[in-house]
């Protein structure tokens, strides 16, 4: 059996780890965003620097990509996990940037709960995964993991989509409500796009 060369480098498998714990972050930030004390235009300004700290980690994979003759797994591989976790983060704050801008006055805050809750667990168990790209041990419990909440997360959508259209709400509070909620489950999904770009780097190095 051939053995592969693998680098010594160990710097990407720390900065995909970083790149996780912005995502900790977000979601923090998010979870803020849904309390009713809370000063939107401040929890905006915050998620504002955590989106530039992550888009800064972004770049920094990138030129070491750019600089690095062998990496610890394919090129390819790299930008998608970096440009995954990435978009993770960008659609958590245009979330939180539209409770902000669109002042919504009756908000279902508990049901956008239960998918900042999903999101929250989501970057939990992806902060923990990270750290296993080096060894490529106890990957598959994550990506099933994520799977699964993906799954809950489509049922907490179809659920709030329902009660947003029962006709409680007033059309344009409707209309600015699905944006907020198509927003949060693109996150949830950019969350399984991450986890699918690590199960085929896994199959990939196994």
């Amino acid at each position: 059996m051939g053995l592969r060369f693998r680098p010594v480098e160990t710097a990407f498998y720390d900065q995909f780890s970083e790149s996780a714990q912005h995502l900790l972050v977000g979601t923090g930030l998010l979870a803020e965003s849904l309390d009713g004390t809370a000063d939107l235009a401040d929890v905006a300004s915050r998620m504002r620097e955590a989106e530039h700290a992550a888009d800064e980690t972004t770049h920094a994979i990138i030129r070491r990509v750019n600089q690095t003759f062998v990496t610890p797994f394919d090129r390819e591989d790299i930008y998608a996990l970096a440009s995954g976790l990435d978009d993770v983060m960008d659609c958590m704050d245009e979330v939180v940037d539209m409770l902000m801008l669109y002042e919504v006055k009756a908000m279902p805050t508990e049901l956008l709960t239960d998918q900042v809750d999903v999101l929250q667990r989501c970057a939990e168990i992806t902060a923990a995964a990270m750290p296993n790209l080096r060894s490529m041990q106890s990957l598959d419990e994550y990506w099933i993991e994520i799977n699964r909440l993906e799954n809950v997360g489509d049922r907490n959508h179809r659920r709030i989509l329902a009660h947003l259209f029962s006709g409680e709400y007033k059309a344009m509070e409707v209309l600015k409500l699905k944006d907020i909620v198509e927003g949060l489950e693109a996150a949830i999904d950019a969350f399984e796009r991450v986890a699918n770009t690590v199960e085929q780097i896994a199959v990939k190095e196994s």
